[in-house]
Order: C-alpha cells, then structure tokens, then sequence
C-alpha cells in the first residue's frame, strides 16, 4: 500500500543545507496501522508531508497505493490525494460558516457528490448523529476532532495520514478519538499512518517506527 525508499529532504537554512530527514526506507501493507513517534525536530511531519505526496523529496521516492509519487504532477497529486487519501490534523481545520454536516461533506463535493447520506451515516458512526446541523463553534474539541475524523472518511479512502490528531485534546478525549481510528481501519480496511508525540497513544497501532534526527532508529510491531 505504501512504501518509502531511500527518502532524504533538506532545506537551506541560514545559508547552509539542513538535513531533516536522512535515507529513510520502509513499507506498511494496506489496513496497517502505523504509528511515527520522535522527539520535536526528528522530522515525523515532514515525513508525513512525503508519503502523503504534499511535498517532493530531495532524494528517494514513494510508492502509494501502486503510484509513485515522484513521476505526478502536482496537480496529479492533488486529484490522487481527493480521491484515495484523507487527512486529520491537529487544528482540525473545519471551515467555521459550514455546519458539521456540510464540513463532512466537502471532500465529496469536490469529487461532484452530494453525499448527505454518507455525511450523516458517518457522523452516526462518531456519535455525531443528532449534532449534524451545529456549526464548528458550537462543538467541543473532541467533537470538532470527531467531524474532522468523518471527514476524512467520506471519500472512501484507501489511506488516512493523522498529524498529531489528540494534541489539541484531553486525554480522555484523546483515547477516544484512537479508539475511532481503530474502529473505522478495522471496519473500513483503511491503512492509517499516525503522527504524535503521545506514546501511549502511539502503542495503540499495530506498528512503531521512531524517528532520531532525521532517521528511523526503531520499528517495532506490537
């Protein structure tokens, strides 16, 4: 489903090349489950950037759902990304003046679908049911995570790319956004690859690789 080889990124900084992220090599099977934890500056984001073809490697390529990435366009990239990737971040990045139902529904529309009814059977599934008309500021955090979560599998996707998707939450609420996760990869195969800092949160996926200035210095199954 995914498979990175021999990526290495580098920016100039302060008129010197920095180097983020060195020679880094693995794969993950479709309806894997992932997690990519390092300490701050170990390059978990900008790797996350790489697979998900939102930025070009230096050096290296990656191979997603059959597609190398380093031979699209970007507009190529950008049509490959809408029809088989959804992303949750952090920040949830809901569009405020849209309802939840309407957030969830966005990726569909770009595709030419209406899709209420995939909205609403979504924000079913992450106990969003009856919240479906509340606009984003009339939501909690964790319900805000929970409509970015729907989102992200509106558009059927063969892979899901989570950047720090508790850091913004509680504990608690943080748990129970995984324990969606892991419901919805099980339910829907969808490979999912996680990005935190969290490593409680981290051992609830079936694999581990830890970063170290820029390179893999572990991968454990669990």
């Amino acid at each position: 489903m995914l498979r990175a080889e021999g990526l290495t990124q580098s920016y100039l900084s302060g008129g010197r090349e920095l180097t983020v992220l060195n020679d880094i090599s693995f794969e993950l099977e479709q309806g894997g489950f992932l997690s990519i934890v390092g300490p701050s500056g170990s390059g978990k984001t900008t790797l996350l950037g790489l697979l998900a073809g939102l930025d070009r490697a230096r050096a290296g390529r990656v191979i997603l759902d059959d597609v190398d990435l380093s031979t699209l366009s970007e507009d190529e990239r950008a049509r490959l990304r809408a029809a088989r990737v959804g992303f949750v971040f952090q920040a949830f990045q809901l569009i405020p003046t849209l309802t939840a139902r309407e957030n969830v529904q966005v990726p569909l529309e770009l595709t030419g679908s209406d899709g209420a009814a995939r909205a609403d059977e979504l924000l079913t599934r992450v106990g969003l049911g009856e919240r479906g008309h509340h606009y984003p500021a009339q939501l909690s955090g964790g319900e805000q995570q929970r409509v970015a979560l729907a989102r992200a599998f509106s558009n059927k996707p063969r892979i899901l790319f989570a950047d720090e998707p508790t850091g913004n939450l509680d504990s608690a609420t943080g748990e129970t956004i995984v324990e969606l996760m892991l419901e919805l990869n099980r339910d829907f195969g969808t490979t999912i690859v996680l990005v935190t800092h969290d490593l409680s949160l981290a051992a609830r996926a079936r694999r581990t690789i830890r970063l170290a200035d820029g390179r893999i210095v572990s991968d454990t199954a669990a």
